[in-house]
């Protein structure tokens, strides 16, 4: 009997050994050193190491992202950390790198992510919209985050930066791990599809959109050529709105253009046709009062032409809340240009609220 009693316990502890060993494997091999000069979009301080990581989310899916250490950094202890996202039709390669990497040089561990369908992350077809995926993936990131040796799990905080400002909250109101939500230049997806910027579209409009999406979708289940919508044009001319001017001289030069592996210049920032008519039964901003006592920053340009989905959440939601104007900015001036975004409220707002 004791010989028995003895080999259960020998058993166990050589399991619990296995498990342990498994586990640190396991957040070995999901981290992966990568080196920053390959990309032109975002510059890396020489105090911080960026690593690629996968991870899955709660579909099977496979999210990557791109995680930014500090060197200084006591991986023996538990640090606060903040997932960024990237505007809606981008990739993590351009501004979401831009906000982890200097939010990584002040201190912070950092990932930034490609959502389902996008970039490097998993999602077929490619350039699909489905936003509670979107929502998803954030959670997913707390997972992955939150079972890192060197994450405090009850200190992670998300900056969402044009549509990921809507996914986020979407993603807060039904994940309290998320501790302090930031938004910058933040576009409500559900609200610039169904009425456009300033309520300029009409309900036949609308209606004629959906219309067109609905008939590509017997297309594409014949197996047809897909369509792609919105996005940014690929060339200027007299007739070219400021606005996509706007987006254009981001998207479509040296500045942040960026084409994924296995994706075509074609097709970056145009969501799928057929699909893109599910922002419109999205209204992140319902409920948004119930992510309180959680804080809640909105950063927008004073002159950006988006600010009214800032105005309107920070209308809707509960405190605390701020609401914060960078002057003389514009929408797409705080994806990237670091003398106008406003890192030191952020990471005021980020120290405060993660201890």
């Amino acid at each position: 009997m004791r010989k028995c009693t003895i080999l259960i316990i020998a058993v166990f502890m050589l399991l619990g050994q296995v498990y342990a060993q498994k586990k640190q494997d396991h957040q070995a091999q999901a981290m992966e050193k990568i080196s920053p000069k390959e990309f032109t979009t975002f510059k890396v301080s020489k105090n911080v190491t960026m690593y690629k990581v996968t991870f899955k989310n709660q579909y099977k899916l496979d999210v990557v992202g791109h995680l930014f250490i500090p060197n200084d950094l006591d991986l023996n202890a538990k640090h606060a950390a903040i997932i960024i996202g990237h505007p809606m039709g981008a990739v993590k390669e351009q501004s979401a790198d831009v906000y982890a990497s200097n939010m990584a040089d002040r201190g912070f561990v950092t990932l930034s992510i490609d959502l389902s369908f996008w970039g490097e992350s998993a999602g077929e077809p490619r350039n699909a919209v489905l936003p509670d995926m979107y929502a998803e993936d954030f959670s997913a990131a707390v997972d992955f985050l939150g079972t890192r040796t060197f994450v405090d799990r009850s200190n992670i905080g998300s900056i969402g930066v044009c549509g990921s400002g809507s996914f986020v909250i979407s993603a807060a109101k039904i994940d309290p791990r998320m501790k302090a939500i930031a938004t910058v230049s933040m576009y409500d997806m559900g609200s610039a599809n169904r009425n456009a910027l300033n309520h300029s579209q009409t309900l036949e409009q609308r209606k004629k959109i959906i219309a067109e999406a609905a008939a590509q979708r017997y297309t594409e289940f014949t197996d047809g050529e897909t369509k792609y919508t919105g996005g940014t044009t690929h060339q200027l001319d007299e007739n070219t709105n400021p606005i996509q001017r706007e987006f254009y001289d981001f998207y479509r030069t040296p500045r942040g253009e960026y084409t994924p592996i296995g994706g075509s210049p074609k097709t970056t920032t145009h969501p799928t046709l057929s699909s893109n008519t599910k922002f419109n039964n999205f209204y992140p901003f319902n409920d948004i009062e119930t992510i309180s006592p959680r804080p809640l920053l909105f950063i927008t340009g004073d002159k950006a032409h988006s600010k009214e989905f800032s105005e309107d959440a920070y209308k809707r939601a509960a405190e605390p809340k701020e609401l914060y104007y960078v002057s003389n900015a514009g929408h797409v001036d705080l994806y990237d240009n670091i003398e106008l975004i406003p890192f030191d409220k952020l990471e005021a707002f980020f120290k405060k609220y993660l201890k």
